[in-house]
């Protein structure tokens, strides 16, 4: 049986919020893709409210897209406390903290959630701007740690 690499990051010994390298797979062709751990919430103390999660995860994959190139997905975690964001290949964790950082902010200040309406959207009627910008602000205020398990910002 393959592992999953989150499943073995213990949990309890993390401090959010941070940004981490979770993999880089490279196939037989060259490609490379990256996957990174954005945490915004200390696992098993708080989790991210449907609402905010779900808004966050609209304004996340329409802004940091105009930050970074190569996107393929951003999805939030199942725990609801923080997502993940793949994308074609590697780029340094400074890179992605400092297109995160300027797409956090610029949540703060959007005044609409894109692609909210029943065609564009499963679930349209759970969104909250007001807590997404929240928690970004959150974020922003405690700064993003390169390092999962230390307070770390360098």
């Amino acid at each position: 049986m393959a592992k999953v690499e989150s499943f073995e990051l213990d949990h309890n010994l993390v401090k959010a919020p941070y940004l981490r390298v979770a993999g880089v797979e490279k196939n037989d062709k060259g490609s490379t893709v990256q996957k990174y751990d954005l945490r915004f919430l200390q696992p098993n103390q708080d989790a991210l409210p449907t609402g905010a999660l779900h808004t966050l995860e609209h304004l996340l994959a329409t802004y940091l897209r105009d930050e970074l190139d190569g996107i393929i997905d951003i999805s939030p975690m199942g725990c609801r406390t923080g997502f993940y964001l793949i994308k074609w290949e590697e780029d340094s964790p400074e890179v992605v903290v400092e297109a995160l950082e300027k797409t956090l902010q610029r949540i703060l200040d959007t005044e609409e959630v894109p692609a909210v309406s029943q065609i564009s959207c499963g679930n349209y009627k759970d969104h909250s701007l007001f807590s997404a910008k929240e928690y970004a602000k959150n974020v922003l205020e405690k700064g993003l740690s390169r390092d999962p398990f230390e307070r770390t910002f360098a």
